[in-house]
């Protein structure tokens, strides 16, 4: 079966590789200047764009890992890697984050001279790579769930590197040394925010909960009302990847035959609508000499 991830995969891999690489070089040229220029904020600007770095590797790794296919040893493929990688960006993530933070804190009571033009003119350089980046995902979006997150990461950071535009402006006119630190502290509070949703949604995801904006109960609900269907329990969700959602449910019927017509039918509107692409079904009748264990589990 070929998924709609699968195709993304294929399209934007060019765009991938070509954000991957213009953000990179920024971030090794923000880092030096912010150095050289003592500005912590163009510092921790370059940590920021950095965890672009990786949640751009992220999404297209966890593109390819997804087309690779099962073995008897991983009957599911590789698709949960893409879960780990995320658990573990967040993690490194949020201990860089504690020590641009630190660092911040320590300028407040020592604040050093910095080179303000140096920072806006880098800062101004971010702006472009950001926003040239986010175009390159702009015609996928409304598609494709990964792309969309590249597309508003990327146009977010914009907005991050005009703040440290503005701070260096502020500096030249003001001579307020400890903006810096301030801005650094307020990129932090940014790298935090969208940090700790990705470390939420990857321990959820990890721990097989039911993926973030899927409708258990509109789910439960459909498949109620399949024609000859009198009873579903044993309806598990989660994610497969940070893409792919598997559903596995026991569908009890009347005495009437559920055929195959009727479950393709399912699984293509569980696609369809709620946006399920593995789908497995038991169909039982309720015979209660036979009655399945996972409902007796589960009294």
């Amino acid at each position: 079966m070929t998924h709609d991830h699968d195709r993304s995969a294929g399209t934007y891999s060019r765009a991938f590789a070509a954000a991957i690489a213009l953000n990179l070089a920024f971030v090794l040229v923000e880092f030096v200047y912010g150095h050289l220029a003592h500005s912590l904020a163009l510092v921790a600007d370059a940590g920021h764009n950095l965890s672009d770095v990786l949640s751009l590797s992220l999404a297209w790794g966890a593109a390819v890992l997804a087309r690779r296919q099962p073995t008897p040893g991983r009957t599911y493929g590789m698709r949960r890697s893409s879960i780990l990688a995320a658990l573990i960006n967040a993690v490194v993530l949020l201990v860089a984050v504690g020590a641009i933070a630190w660092e911040a804190i320590r300028r407040l009571s020592e604040p050093n001279p910095i080179a303000g033009k140096t920072v806006i003119l880098v800062a101004t350089i971010g702006i472009g790579i950001n926003a040239v980046t986010a175009l390159l995902f702009r015609s996928g979006r409304k598609g494709d769930l990964n792309i969309r997150g590249a597309f508003l990461h990327m146009a977010a950071d914009a907005g991050v590197s005009l703040g440290v535009v503005v701070a260096g402006v502020a500096i030249l006119i003001t001579g307020w040394l400890w903006l810096d630190p301030v801005v650094s502290l307020a990129i932090a509070v940014v790298i935090v925010i969208g940090t700790w949703s990705l470390l939420r949604d990857s321990v959820n995801l990890a721990l097989d909960a039911v993926p973030a904006g899927t409708d258990l109960s509109g789910v439960q609900n459909y498949l109620a009302a399949l024609p000859t269907c009198i009873e579903v329990h044993d309806l598990h969700i989660w994610g497969m990847s940070t893409t792919e959602t598997a559903l596995t449910a026991h569908l009890v019927a009347n005495r009437e035959v559920i055929d195959d017509a009727m479950l393709s039918k399912a699984t293509e509107e569980l696609h369809g609508r709620f946006g399920i692409e593995h789908v497995t079904l038991q169909v039982e009748t309720g015979d209660p000499d036979l009655p399945c264990r996972c409902r007796l589990m589960l009294e």
